[in-house]
C-alpha cells in the first residue's frame, strides 16, 4: 500500500460575516497579513508571487509565476515583455486567471477575468522606480525565446550595460517599446482559507454588474463547495 502524505490545515477560515465589502479591500486585507507574515516570521516568501495561466493556439493552458505590481480598483497587474508567450497567448484570446498563494497561512486568492493592457504612463511611471540592473534586464533579456546558453544572455546583458551605463539617474535606462504589461478584468475573486479536515472555506465574489474590485454593488458573494 502507498502511504499517503497528509497535512492538516490548522487555519482560520474565512466566514462571511468576516467578508469585506469589495474584493480590493479583501485582497489587500490579506495581502498585508502576508507582507506582515514574511517580515515577523519569514515564511512567506515574495507575498506578491502571482501564478498568471494562459491558454496558447493549440488550447493548451499555460502557467507561469511573475509578480503583481499593480492592485487597485481595475484589478490586479503585471509587467512583462510583450512579445513573450505569455503576452502572445493573452492577445490571441484575451482569457486569464491567476492566484496568490501564501501556503504557511493557508491562503489563497484566485483572480479570472479578461486581461487588458496597462496603460503606457503606468508602464514608464513603474520601469524608472525598478533597480538599474533590472532595467537592463528588460532590454537583454528576448523573453520566451530561445538562447544558445548563459553565455551568451550575459554577454547580451553586457552589450545593454554598456550602452546605458549606471549614473544613479532614474532615467539613465529608457523604457524598451516592446515592454509593457497587463491587468486582470476580473469576472470573480475567489477566497480560499485552509480548514482542517478538508472542509476548506471557499468564497467567491462574482461579478453582477459594471464597476471594479472597489465598487460593492458589482459584486455578489455566494460559497463554494471544497
Amino acid at each position: 500500500m502507498t502511504d499517503v502524505r497528509h497535512t492538516d490545515y490548522p487555519g482560520e477560515g474565512l466566514a462571511e460575516d468576516d467578508l469585506a465589502a469589495t474584493p480590493l479591500e479583501q485582497v489587500r486585507r490579506w495581502l498585508a497579513g502576508a507582507e506582515a507574515r514574511q517580515a515577523e516570521r519569514g515564511d512567506v516568501p515574495e507575498p506578491t508571487a502571482l501564478s498568471v495561466a494562459t491558454v496558447d493556439a493549440a488550447g493548451a493552458p499555460n502557467v507561469r509565476t511573475v509578480l503583481m505590481r499593480f492592485l487597485d480598483g481595475r484589478g490586479p497587474g503585471f509587467v512583462t515583455d510583450l512579445g513573450s508567450a505569455k503576452s502572445t497567448e493573452i492577445a490571441a484570446t484575451g482569457g486569464i486567471a491567476a492566484a496568490l498563494t501564501w501556503p504557511s497561512m493557508y491562503r489563497a486568492v484566485r483572480f479570472r477575468g479578461r486581461a487588458v493592457p496597462i496603460g503606457r504612463d503606468e508602464i514608464e511611471a513603474y520601469f524608472v522606480a525598478r533597480p538599474w540592473g533590472s532595467r537592463i534586464s528588460a532590454w537583454a533579456s528576448e523573453q520566451s525565446r530561445p538562447v544558445v546558453d548563459r553565455v551568451a544572455l550575459v554577454a547580451a546583458y553586457d552589450h545593454v550595460a554598456a550602452m546605458y551605463p549606471d549614473t544613479g539617474s532614474p532615467d539613465d535606462v529608457p523604457v524598451p517599446d516592446g515592454w509593457g504589461g497587463w491587468r486582470i478584468d476580473c469576472d470573480e475573486v475567489e477566497l480560499w482559507a485552509g480548514r482542517r479536515d478538508r472542509l476548506h472555506d471557499r468564497l467567491v465574489y462574482v461579478r453582477a454588474g459594471d464597476g471594479g474590485l472597489d465598487e460593492p454593488s458589482a459584486w455578489t458573494v455566494l460559497r463554494r463547495q471544497p
